[in-house]
């Protein structure tokens, strides 16, 4: 008997987004315990963010291609082999191996595009906006609940017991898709053309781009290494879109991006993705901060992930509500309501963060911004386009987005790096200062990009059923 697809959708999106920011409260642990700077552990963020901008396009075209079906199975299996790897390169103080479990991991994120495309062939098409707003919710929610749940699990049992929970997480929604109904393959499929050449090109360009931004106060914002892999970025960049303008089947469809609809909403992704990241990867670092050096709480793990909690609870709540007031006001108008909460929450933790209350409050505030403006993201997406693109426009959505988030999350800690003074390691509150505002700032922004979100989105409509996979 066919499994019904809302929960396994649901739990896939869900499963991804938690391993992804799994390994945040618990950051400055990892760097301890492997003995890698405070940069370098951030790459247990970044790995997973940039494998998965590189695989989600491919797996969006995939999905369109070959049936979405297929792709949520491989991502959700990638899921759990990365797991699987991370706990144990983990447990054998392997950071090598743990960086690479963690870009396998980073391959799941395939997962969200393949279920956008099975909720628009499956779902009843009363349920479709709902199923949308929700997938896109769990972005937000699941990144959420992986920061506020990693810390009480590593306070009682360890690092390694994050990759166990994204092993059980991955294998939970792997057997439902299995009994998801396969679909009919569209007549036209080119089984020679795979864009290999476009996805190098891609993996190389982002590569790059964050290599740059790590590394470059390391090596000296001027000097040739930190210069070289800049234009070596966007030597990639222009080589990619060469070939994707002569591809048949593009990695990124690059005429999806002159969609006006989806263009805005595409750039106002990015510029709240950046913020939001940023914002996600201060906060465990402030409060883990000792407070000898007359900031910070010194907390652990547990009490990290503790004072996070309120942007999850927020999340959960906010998040169903986002597909109602899109139906009553617009996606565009949600949207917008995410962004100003966000510059909000950010903005006061720029002025006041003395207190753990005070981030209480503001990740209340944050959590709300997440849960509105992520939900309304992919409903925004999967209506801008005609059903045979749904895979490759929330892929490259989804694919900005996480550009977006590691952007964000490699710029916080340059800015806090950058704000450190010899002898001390630790960034001053000044530079924790500078990142709040500066993420508040881009919030607004994301407020203003949102404007050129056309008009004719700004009510969601139903689109039609339909049966090709």
């Amino acid at each position: 008997m066919p499994a019904a697809p809302a929960p396994i959708l649901l739990l896939a999106a869900l499963a991804v987004a938690v391993c992804q920011t799994v390994v945040v409260a618990a950051l400055p642990l990892f760097g301890q315990d492997l003995g890698v700077s405070a940069t370098t552990a951030t790459w247990l963020l970044t790995a997973f963010m940039l494998a998965s901008a590189v695989t989600t396009p491919i797996a969006g075209r995939l999905g369109d291609l070959y049936g979405h079906r297929r792709v949520l199975i491989a991502g959700l299996a990638a899921l759990a082999a990365g797991s699987l790897l991370a706990a144990a390169s983990d447990h054998a103080g392997w950071f090598a191996g743990l960086l690479a479990g963690r870009a396998l991991q980073g391959v799941s994120g395939g997962v969200l595009p393949a279920a956008f495309g099975l909720a628009r062939r499956l779902a009843p098409a009363d349920r479709l906006d709902g199923l949308v707003a929700a997938l896109s919710a769990m972005f937000g929610v699941g990144g959420a609940l992986g920061m506020v749940v990693a810390g009480p699990i590593v306070a009682v049992t360890g690092t390694p017991a994050l990759f166990w929970l994204g092993l059980a997480l991955a294998v939970i929604p792997l057997f439902g898709a299995l009994l998801l109904p396969a679909g009919p393959l569209p007549s036209t499929v080119d089984h020679r053309r795979l864009d290999v050449l476009g996805a190098a090109l891609l993996s190389a360009a982002l590569v790059a781009l964050l290599l740059g931004i790590s590394q470059g106060r390391a090596w000296g914002w001027a000097s040739a290494a930190t210069l070289g892999t800049f234009v070596a970025c966007l030597v990639a960049v222009a080589a990619f879109v060469a070939v994707e303008r002569r591809t048949a089947v593009p990695v990124v469809d690059l005429r999806l991006l002159r969609l006006p609809a989806l263009a805005a909403t595409n750039i106002a992704t990015v510029v709240i993705s950046v913020g939001m990241f940023a914002a996600v990867t201060i906060i465990p670092q402030y409060a883990q901060t000792p407070t000898r050096a007359g900031y910070g709480f010194g907390d652990g793990p547990a009490e990290t992930g503790l004072l996070m909690a309120p942007t999850a609870l927020l999340m959960v709540v906010t998040a169903p509500l986002a597909a109602r007031l899109s139906r009553r006001t617009s996606g565009r108008a949600t949207f917008q309501l995410g962004a100003v909460l966000a510059a909000v929450g950010l903005g006061m933790l720029g002025f006041v963060h003395s207190a753990p209350w005070q981030f209480y409050v503001a990740g209340a505030i944050l959590g709300a911004a997440y849960g509105f403006a992520f939900a309304s993201v992919g409903t925004l997406v999967v209506g801008a386009v005609e059903h045979h693109q749904t895979g490759a426009a929330s892929g490259i959505n989804t694919i900005l987005r996480t550009i977006g988030g590691a952007l964000g999350a490699q710029l916080a800690v340059v800015v806090l790096a950058n704000s450190a003074t010899a002898p001390s390691p630790l960034p001053t509150e000044a530079g924790y200062t500078t990142a709040f505002l500066a993420s508040a700032g881009i919030a607004a922004l994301a407020f203003l990009a949102a404007l050129a979100i056309p008009g004719t989105m700004w009510r969601v409509t139903v689109p039609r059923r339909v049966t090709t996979s």
